[in-house]
């Protein structure tokens, strides 16, 4: 499911295995709980996370192969799961960064926005909001994140609508991404840590860095944070 490791003052959290990282309900639980970890561990001042993945998919979003075999009235659990999770990145007292090592797609494309920032592996991959292309409904909250995190609306309008599949140098000129790497997964994830390090001297109180993420985005934090109560 997934791994995390402590780097100095920088935790990283790897996707493991060479899939599609799926997002089940397991492998959301997984993520959640590997950040409850973190939290319970009373992280060092300064300190960051890099969220990572192994093999050619970063996420492929939603695990449409649980969702058929599973009865409906539990369907609400991969998305729900998302959410909470979304909710946890929002609301977590240090910097995140994203190191997006392959493709995503969907609701991976969501999990990348959640963080701060955005690291993509320059030579392979691409981001891709495919709901329109197989037919199937944004969630309610990915509207919102989309709106918040990529307030240009012909950037949002080609992403959403038009589902237009953009390699990292094209996300990086779009502002979807911050920095396209070279030199691979590890490449990507060498930028990504040394960007967390960069970013973490910055902050002087993780718990004001959460309250301004979600001053800076109100309307995602009102959508995700429903029903997790007053702790966040």
């Amino acid at each position: 499911m997934c791994t995390l490791e402590k780097r100095g003052n920088i935790y990283l959290l790897t996707l493991t295995g060479s899939g599609e990282h799926r997002l089940n309900p397991s492998l959301l639980t997984s993520l959640r709980s590997a950040l409850s970890q973190i939290l319970s561990s009373s992280p060092p001042p300064n300190s960051a996370l890099v969220t990572c993945a192994q093999g050619k998919f970063f996420s492929n979003g939603f695990d449409q192969a649980w969702a058929r075999s599973s009865p409906v009235s539990q369907h609400h659990l991969m998305s729900d799961g998302l959410r909470h999770l979304i909710a946890d990145l929002l609301s977590f007292p240090m910097p995140t960064v994203c190191a997006v090592t392959g493709h995503v797609a969907a609701g991976g494309c969501a999990l990348v926005l959640a963080h701060d920032y955005v690291v993509m592996r320059g030579d392979r991959g691409f981001f891709y909001m495919s709901e329109m292309d197989v037919g199937l409904k944004f969630v309610e909250y990915f509207k919102v994140l989309f709106k918040e995190k990529i307030p240009d609306m012909r950037v949002r309008r080609d992403v959403l609508l038009r589902s237009e599949r953009l390699k990292a140098g094209n996300a990086v000129a779009r502002g979807i991404v911050d920095l396209a790497a070279q030199g691979g997964i590890e490449g990507t994830v060498e930028e990504a840590l040394r960007l967390a390090k960069e970013v973490a001297k910055e902050v002087s109180s993780g718990a004001k860095l959460a309250q301004k993420r979600k001053l800076m985005f109100p309307e995602t934090w009102k959508h995700v944070s429903i029903g997790l109560g007053s702790k966040l």
